[in-house]
């Protein structure tokens, strides 16, 4: 709690003296303080925690948050289950679905009832058996309901290295679910919608968002109207875009607010919005490494 007071301290000092310097270039010279304004993102987001997860968790691909407790999950061939942390990375509770093949799990969203995981990896574009995994919020209730679909665009499944349908985002959004596709042929996002009930179902393609990288995570909070995506261009920088006041009916002109991850190479494949300017993302463990949960602040 005092770091987190002085490092939030030193925030807003940083900031006030951005503003003056801003203000004062402004007012000499108009086209310096647009020099200045591309560099002064660079102050604009800082690491407020960096906490090493448990090694069981080492490709940690998914966050949520239920009754304060992060829960992640491993993606493509690791053990089915829900890890419960603290906001201090460790373990509370692994929720065990032994029945249940990981195929690729990828993301984790969550409603006020069900928890849903996206086995939704796709990453050269041979899978026919996407799907959504739907269980109760309550840990004691391992009960499971599968959402099965396929990309109707999709009538090609043979290897391809630049994918088009891999995806690593998901979404809750009122009635549905919404999948953000990891389009690496085009560098784009296409959003697609499945309904929260049990099936098989072909996705509804509802648009796409240009953000020139590939995405990698996905997260969206109703009341503050906020999406954000992580996504990367080159697999060793990472960015978060948030899009304020996101409305799936108005996809084109987003005003898309795009700020590097600050914490060097790494793999990030998970983000949960904590409030307007500060989330949690977690990063998979390097060769050698551990994986992290960080707290940023933009």
């Amino acid at each position: 709690m005092i770091i987190n007071y002085f490092l939030n301290l030193k925030k807003t000092y940083l900031n006030k003296l951005i503003d003056y310097v801003r203000d004062y270039l402004y007012s000499i010279c108009p086209l310096i303080f647009l020099l200045f304004l591309n560099q002064s993102n660079l102050f604009s987001q800082i690491v407020v925690s960096e906490i090493e997860l448990p090694i069981s968790v080492y490709e940690t691909s998914g966050l949520e948050v239920i009754n304060n407790n992060l829960i992640t999950i491993n993606d493509s061939g690791n053990p089915s289950n829900l890890y419960y942390l603290n906001e201090n990375g460790e373990t509370v509770f692994i929720r065990m679905f032994d029945e249940l093949k990981n195929n690729d799990w990828e993301d984790l969203t969550a409603d006020e009832e069900f928890i849903y995981i996206a086995d939704i990896g796709n990453n050269f574009d041979t899978r026919e058996n996407l799907r959504i995994i739907k269980t109760s919020i309550n840990p004691d209730n391992n009960i499971v309901e599968l959402i099965n679909f396929y990309y109707p665009e999709q009538d090609d499944f043979s290897f391809k290295q630049l994918s088009k349908y891999d995806a690593e985002g998901l979404i809750s959004n009122g009635d549905y679910l919404m999948i953000f596709t990891k389009n690496r042929a085009k560098k784009i996002t296409e959003i697609y919608r499945l309904p929260k009930k049990a099936g098989n179902y072909k996705a509804k393609l509802i648009g796409e968002i240009n953000i020139e990288s590939i995405v990698t995570a996905a997260d969206y909070n109703k009341k503050l109207g906020l999406l954000v995506l992580t996504s990367t261009k080159d697999f060793n920088v990472y960015y978060i875009h948030k899009i304020k006041k996101f409305n799936i009916s108005r996809l084109k002109n987003l005003k898309i607010e795009t700020c590097e991850i600050p914490i060097g190479k790494t793999q990030v494949e998970a983000i949960k919005i904590i409030d307007n300017d500060n989330f949690w993302i977690s990063s998979e463990a390097e060769i050698n490494g551990s994986p992290y949960l960080y707290k940023i602040s933009l």
